[in-house]
């Protein structure tokens, strides 16, 4: 037992420093996504799995020999799955990816990265934005030289539907809401008292995430929301949880907007050894799956699927090249994690192998 307990402990100081693998990465990037900007009619919403291909439309996509490009955000073990995904599809359409970059979360660079792609004039582009404003009139020149854009998650202001873009494709941030309000119903019945942190800041997705798990908590008369606290920076959970924890330590479990933000709960939890109240939130990082798996504070946390999402927008942006027009969004499903199958939902979503020390965590 002493020696498990040292190689638990090992794990965790090991992946202390990891990046998470889904990150904020809504957060940093979905600054153009505030509520007020935004009229979308979510019923004409689809999944991405209504979105199929015949075998003519195979073909002649074939035959075109089409060349593709990739302008993302930054780089993660999060964006290799959505690019592998897109990479996938792309090869069996028998369409050539020209180029893959990285703007390291900086937008001067995206615009030099889009210009590039650009002079390689590929028939699909597909993108996730860092700051749509810096970056509006390098997509412009990107669709005057013909590509068909195809965004993920992030709109670039003024671009309209089916003219400047195919489409959007995205997670189901509702249905992700609503199913972590269902993972605390699951573990405590109908009887638990909640804290909040949510992401005080306009952000289309963690917004309407943290709005789904409100609505689906309130259907509940013994899950009672006694606290509720905003942040803006991932570091100011860690306080936030802390001065919780004193205020309200009958706390059972305490929602936490997404991954990375939690870190900073599960840290404060730790600091008062306090093993009891359990945390959930959104999205995959390997620092709280280590938690999850060792049976610490972390419950549950909502996964959206990134593989899918690439392969999505690499059928889209294929299909335009036809004609076929795109819905405006289109969701991605989503997974709810626990102890049980992490290493299941880690493939859903990844397409990838279980990293090594996580699958040893979950062998103890």
């Amino acid at each position: 037992m002493k020696e498990q307990g040292q190689q638990k402990r090992q794990c965790m100081r090991r992946f202390k420093k990891i990046i998470t693998l889904t990150t904020g990465i809504y957060c940093s990037l979905m600054a153009t996504w505030s509520a007020a900007e935004q009229e979308i009619d979510w019923q004409q919403a689809k999944q991405a799995s209504s979105i199929s291909m015949t075998n003519q439309q195979v073909e002649l996509i074939k035959q075109k020999k089409l060349t593709a490009a990739m302008a993302w955000h930054g780089a993660s073990p999060w964006i290799s799955a959505v690019s592998r995904g897109a990479s996938d599809t792309f090869e069996m359409l028998g369409i050539n990816v020209v180029a893959s970059t990285d703007a390291q979360f900086d937008p001067a660079k995206q615009v030099a990265d889009l210009e590039n792609i650009t002079a390689l004039k590929p028939n699909i582009l597909l993108s996730l934005s860092v700051d749509g404003i810096s970056t509006k009139q390098s997509y412009q020149k990107a669709l005057q030289s013909g590509s068909q854009l195809m965004l993920l998650s992030n709109p670039i202001p003024g671009f309209v539907h089916g003219k400047d873009y195919v489409g959007i494709v995205t997670d189901d941030m509702f249905g992700m809401g609503k199913e972590a309000a269902i993972s605390i119903r699951k573990a405590f019945g109908e009887n638990a008292k909640i804290g909040m942190i949510f992401h005080d800041a306009q952000y289309f997705i963690t917004n309407n995430r943290d709005d789904a798990f409100r609505k689906e908590i309130a259907k509940s008369k013994g899950l009672d929301i006694v606290i509720e606290k905003g942040f803006v920076k991932e570091h100011e959970t860690s306080a936030i949880a802390a001065a919780m924890i004193l205020q309200h330590p009958e706390l059972d479990v305490i929602y936490v907007s997404w991954d990375a933000a939690a870190e900073g709960v599960i840290e404060a939890l730790r600091s008062f050894g306090n093993r009891y109240i359990k945390v959930v939130t959104h999205d995959l990082g390997v620092n709280n799956l280590l938690d999850m798996a060792m049976h610490g504070n972390m419950l549950a946390t909502i996964s959206d699927r990134p593989y899918v999402i690439g392969a999505t927008m690499a059928k889209l942006g294929a299909l335009a090249t036809l004609g076929e027009s795109a819905p405006h969004f289109t969701l991605v499903p989503y997974d709810a994690v626990t102890h049980e199958n992490i290493a299941e939902i880690w493939q859903h979503a990844f397409k990838a192998p279980l990293p090594k020390m996580l699958d040893l965590a979950l062998k103890q």
